[in-house]
C-alpha cells in the first residue's frame, strides 16, 4: 500500500507495507540493478492541518561488481525513511519534504520510496574488505593467488639503479 487515502487518518496513524518486484517500474529511471523486491514498512500520522509525516524503513539486495576484482555481488540495502508531505510551500525547505496539493485526497509514498532507495544504495561495492582486486599488468585475480609478474620499479628509483654496478672514483 504505497497511496494512502486521507480519510482513513481520521481513525489514527495507518500501517503501511508493501513488497515491490525488483523490476517494478517505479525503480526503472534509477538504473539501479536490485537483486531482490524492495521490503517497506511504516506508519503515516497526521502532524497538524495540512501535514502528515511518514516514517518507515525499507529493505532489498543490490546487485553489482566488486570494484576490486569485478566479481559479481549482492549487497544487503536498507534504509530508515522520515518524510512530511505537507500543503504548506514554506515547509518545503526541508529536504525531507514533499509538496502536497490542497486539495489532495491521497498521499502517494512512492516518490519517497525511490529517492530514499537511491540514497541508500552503496556507488561502489566490493566482494569483501581484504579484496586485492586484480593485477594491474595482466589482470589475473590476486584473490585466487600471486600472477607472477615482476613488482613494478618505482621510477624515481632509476638514476640510481643506473649507478649500479658502476666502480666508484
Amino acid at each position: 500500500m504505497l497511496q494512502v487515502d486521507l480519510r482513513e487518518l481520521s481513525s489514527g496513524p495507518v500501517d503501511t507495507h508493501a513488497e515491490l518486484a525488483a523490476d517494478d517500474p517505479l525503480f526503472e529511471p534509477l538504473e539501479v540493478a536490485l537483486a531482490a523486491p524492495v521490503r517497506l514498512l511504516g506508519r503515516l500520522h497526521a502532524a497538524g492541518e495540512g501535514r502528515f509525516y511518514w516514517r518507515g524503513s525499507l529493505r532489498t539486495r543490490v546487485a553489482g561488481e566488486c570494484r576490486r576484482c569485478l566479481a559479481p555481488v549482492a549487497v544487503a540495502v536498507a534504509a530508515d525513511i522520515d518524510a512530511l508531505f505537507t500543503q504548506d510551500p514554506d515547509a518545503l525547505e526541508d529536504p525531507d519534504s514533499y509538496p502536497l496539493a490542497r486539495d489532495a485526497t491521497q498521499i502517494d509514498l512512492r516518490p519517497a520510496l525511490r529517492e530514499e532507495l537511491l540514497l541508500a544504495v552503496p556507488q561502489w561495492v566490493v566482494c569483501r574488505e581484504d579484496c586485492r582486486g586484480l593485477c594491474p599488468r595482466c589482470g589475473k585475480d590476486l584473490n585466487a593467488g600471486p600472477c607472477g609478474c615482476p613488482p613494478a620499479a618505482d621510477p624515481r628509483w632509476q638514476p640510481l639503479a643506473a649507478l649500479k654496478g658502476k666502480p666508484r672514483n
